[in-house]
């Protein structure tokens, strides 16, 4: 479990916890502003307009994070005050959108405390808020019920894939089985598109 490395490494854990619950807050915060700038009130009159995670992620989320490394988040959203037939995508967008721009920021960081010499613990650190933002928006992505990508599938899509809330419990719980089977796919998808952006990067800047 997760908690075990409060034992073992207590500054690695809170180092892993901050950057976790960063992403999270910050994914939450862009669903809320983008959601209130295309005309929702509802995530500002709920409080949402904040980082603050235990108004984003809860206290359940927070505690699961600590414990099974497991974290959440949710805001709620009215769709019909959203104008424009692309809001709801947009908005349900908005959250993976800001954890590859976080990706790309800690590849950056990456590049730099390379360049820098920079210590090796803060250099894991890097990479690894690289990779678990990239995680964060991959898994996110999935058009699975009560995930952003269900939520832009749910725009487009012709067909009613309306469901009713005891389903998307019950997909929900799956959804938290399928992520412990298949993890670890989704962590080595992750390794790949950061490496990707580092490359990017690099050639960019004319270093390789």
């Amino acid at each position: 479990m997760f908690i075990e490395t409060l034992f073992t490494s207590p500054r690695l854990f809170f180092s892993k916890l901050l950057i976790v619950v960063f992403s999270v807050c910050v994914h939450e915060y862009c669903h809320a502003l983008t959601a209130y700038k295309l005309g929702d009130p509802t995530p500002a009159e709920h409080g949402h307009l904040t980082l603050n995670p235990f108004k984003q992620m809860g206290m359940i989320s927070l505690l699961m994070l600590c414990f099974f490394g497991i974290a959440w988040g949710q805001i709620p959203v009215n769709t019909q005050n959203l104008r424009g037939k692309h809001a709801p995508a947009l908005t349900a967008l908005a959250g993976p959108l800001a954890n590859i721009g976080l990706s790309l920021i800690f590849s950056i960081l990456i590049i730099a405390g390379t360049l820098n010499n920079i210590n090796e613990f803060a250099h894991a650190m890097f990479i690894y808020g690289a990779i678990i933002n990239m995680v964060l928006a991959i898994f996110n992505l999935l058009p699975v019920p009560d995930l952003d990508g269900w939520n832009i599938l749910r725009t487009y899509w012709k067909k009613d894939l309306r469901t009713t809330p005891e389903f998307v419990k019950g997909i929900f719980i799956v959804m938290v089985m399928l992520l412990f089977v298949f993890f670890s796919e989704i962590y080595t998808a992750a390794q790949y598109a950061v490496r990707f952006f580092i490359d990017m990067l690099l050639f960019i800047g004319g270093f390789k």
